[in-house]
């Protein structure tokens, strides 16, 4: 279950993304700031905590431990 609500926050990130309905609007935010740049900035933002939550939830727990046996680290 797990693994595929995290397929699905991808699937929704990808889709985000895609920010086609922003193109031709010429609001500024903070009243420099095209909203354009102001929406990437923010994605920017949920994509980083979206990898750190998927490295720390996601990531296989046996594949840092057989990568230190490849390298001879065993006691």
């Amino acid at each position: 279950m797990k693994k595929t609500l995290f397929f699905l926050w991808l699937v929704a990130m990808v889709a985000l993304h895609q920010d086609f309905w922003l193109w031709k609007d010429k609001t500024l935010v903070f009243g420099f700031m095209p909203i354009g740049l102001a929406y990437h900035v923010g994605y920017s933002i949920l994509a980083a905590v979206s990898l750190a939550v998927l490295v720390r939830f996601a990531w296989p727990k046996d594949l840092d431990q057989s990568h230190a046996n490849d390298r001879g680290d065993r006691q």
